[in-house]
């Protein structure tokens, strides 16, 4: 059977790292998406509080089954 994909974009963020990012980004979307199947990073970008990064931004496109 084929399948129809949907995909979604979203951006997490963390005080911690990129990963971090991504993970919260892929937790929060589970709780109201279903069937998903992959993650595409494409936009990473933060934030520069006194000459360190302090925060992370990045944007992920969330890829789904359509159910039929």
């Amino acid at each position: 059977m084929d399948h129809v994909y949907k995909q979604v974009e979203l951006t997490g963020s963390s005080k911690v790292s990129i990963q971090d990012a991504i993970e919260t980004a892929v937790a929060r979307s589970s709780e109201t998406i279903r069937e998903m199947r992959w993650f595409q990073v494409t936009e990473t970008r933060g934030h520069i509080e006194d000459g360190k990064v302090a925060h992370w931004q990045v944007t992920v496109k969330i890829g789904f089954r359509v159910d039929h």
